[in-house]
């Protein structure tokens, strides 16, 4: 199964993803993607593969699922394909523009990772990369999540390991049933 995270910025996807990543480190059949990014590896945010666009262009037709957003490129390593044949939970941060592409080419179940308005605008204004403006709008756009597609739903407005707790659950019931 593969396990699609979307969410808000500031909703704690990175935090609580890299909480849950290290709670089921000796579990083999999970596997955490990194992505390639076109963003420098210092600048903050998910452990990530920073390549230049140059590379993300080269590479676009390799990768399992690729996508820009926010003037990035982002990639998914196509070798997840083996490991989800093999029957393991593949866990992948991507863009919910990407869920319907995802989903024709593999069993997908979307973890959507989000926070109330109030907790997303002050995590957003904390990182001090947006201005409120930016915040605002960033807030106010909202994004549909497509009907087609399982969807389970962490709230996360309790502390990180409460929200971490609640995504290693979900991802151990996932091994079980096989979905």
């Amino acid at each position: 199964m593969l396990v699609l995270v979307v969410g808000p910025s500031g909703a704690g996807k990175d935090t609580l993803l890299d909480l849950a990543r290290a709670e089921l480190a000796g579990e083999p059949k999970v596997r955490f993607v990194r992505r390639e990014i076109t963003r420098p590896a210092s600048a903050g945010g998910e452990d990530h593969i920073a390549i230049t666009p140059a590379e993300f262009e080269a590479r676009r037709d390799g990768y399992a699922l690729a996508w820009e957003a926010h003037g990035l490129g982002y990639g998914i390593p196509a070798d997840i394909a083996d490991d989800l044949a093999a029957g393991h939970v593949v866990v992948a941060n991507i863009s919910r523009a990407m869920i319907l592409a995802a989903a024709a080419k593999f069993p997908v179940m979307v973890l959507e990772i989000t926070a109330p308005p109030e907790i997303l605008a002050a995590r957003l204004a904390a990182r001090g990369r947006e201005t409120a403006t930016d915040i605002a709008a960033r807030l106010a756009r909202e994004v549909p999540l497509p009907d087609t597609v399982p969807v389970v739903q962490v709230i996360n407005d309790r502390t990180p390991a409460e929200g971490a707790a609640r995504i290693e659950n979900f991802l151990r019931a996932c091994l079980k049933t096989g979905s």
